[in-house]
């Protein structure tokens, strides 16, 4: 397995920023599944679990939202720095709401990291396309907004993980190289028609390892839904008015409804309005401006981020009423196939509990005295199990 190169160096802190919907996600799979191995070639990947980097970047960027999250929330960038200088090698931390850091975020971040060499490795994607992407998203999250007004909010907030500062990439790059050289920022254009191994490999390259030396266990893509679907779904969310955690848009809407099966699996693509269009072309042609002048380390070719024609796609307003109709009786029909299949399952668990219930009820009868303290006992690590799995559930999210 190949090491990190450090030649003529000193310790490195590579930072993946983002953006969100370039890969992002098969990058940490790739990193999560391989931190032992990382470790042993002397990249440090910080953390007990992915999560941690989720929870930095919202202490990173203020957050006020971190204080809901379960689990230690007390100091995770802190808890992630101080791993990293008891280790005595580069390390690297990836999670794509970095991004959307302020300047003066940024240089707070880079001085808590005094002694690193700072890198910034940034995935990137088509401003034109990638706004489509972050839309749909959105509403797999719960937003109900249409395509033309997404953002929700039109100004910057660092706080915002789903406005323009987390996916506007010249205002990502100006923000983030305020505090960091911007030769030390590695902008990785991301090929649609592309594998995500190209994608690990060259991300791995840029902190100075072979990724071929690494085995990724193969991750399903994120499912994405068609013009009918999302429509749909964009109609549905604002009848969801108790579904207001993260916890609930994430495994409910998200997880359920958005990327579950619940949903048609539709493929229409679709476009957004002409001003919309108008407003994400200059975005990128901005972004590509400030790549084309050499300052910035790009890996890989430019030309992949050029702006897409608005070309002859349906607009989200042009579905149908009857196309919404059809896909909604669809949806019906297999959430009424999930509620039987969950439901018999709950029902044979019962049924399976009371019988143990029973039969254990009448061995400790058989038993007398000490087979009922046996019971209780027995009883008491049942609920002392529960608990603890409770406890490390909380710790892990």
């Amino acid at each position: 397995m190949s090491t990190v190169s450090t030649e003529g160096q000193g310790r490195r802190a590579f930072l993946h920023i983002g953006l969100p919907k370039t890969g992002t996600t098969y990058l940490q799979h790739a990193l999560w599944s391989n931190k032992e191995a990382l470790g042993e070639a002397g990249l440090l990947l910080p953390g007990r679990h992915r999560r941690r980097h989720l929870l930095a970047s919202l202490d990173v960027r203020d957050d006020p939202k971190l204080a809901r999250r379960p689990g230690d929330v007390s100091a995770p960038w802190q808890d992630l720095v101080d791993e990293c200088r008891g280790w005595d090698g580069d390390v690297v931390i990836s999670h794509e709401f970095f991004g959307a850091a302020s300047a003066e975020q940024v240089a707070r971040l880079v001085g808590t990291l005094d002694g690193f060499d700072v890198h910034v490795v940034v995935t990137a994607r088509s401003m034109t396309d990638l706004g489509l992407s972050r839309w749909q998203e959105w509403v797999k999250s719960g937003g109900k907004l249409g395509v033309d007004e997404y953002p929700q909010k039109q100004g910057y907030d660092p706080v915002d993980e789903w406005g323009w500062g987390s996916f506007d990439l010249a205002a990502v790059l100006e923000r983030w190289s305020s505090g960091v050289p911007a030769d030390h920022i590695h902008v990785l254009p991301v090929d649609p028609r592309g594998t995500p191994s190209d994608l690990w490999l060259r991300f791995a390259e840029v902190l100075g390892l072979d990724g071929a030396g690494f085995v990724v266990p193969e991750l399903p893509r994120n499912r994405s839904l068609g013009l009918v679907e999302v429509e749909l779904l964009r109609r549905i969310n604002p009848h969801l008015t108790d579904f207001t955690s993260a916890g609930d848009r994430g495994h409910w809407i998200r997880g359920y409804l958005g990327e579950g099966g619940v949903l048609p699996s539709g493929r229409e693509k679709f476009r957004s309005g002409e001003a919309k269009h108008r407003d994400l072309t200059e975005r990128g042609q901005r972004a590509l401006a400030l790549l084309r002048s050499g300052a910035y380390d790009v890996r890989g070719d430019l030309e992949l981020l050029e702006p897409s024609p608005l070309g002859e796609l349906r607009h989200p307003s042009e579905v149908l009423d009857t196309e919404l109709l059809e896909a909604a009786l669809l949806t019906i029909a297999s959430m009424l196939r999930d509620v039987r299949s969950l439901t018999r399952e709950r029902d044979s668990a019962l049924h399976e509990r009371d019988d143990l219930a029973q039969r254990n009820e009448e061995l400790s009868r058989r038993a007398g005295p000490r087979g009922q303290r046996a019971a209780r006992r027995l009883r008491r690590l049942r609920e002392a199990a529960t608990r603890h799995r409770s406890r490390k559930l909380e710790e892990n999210t």
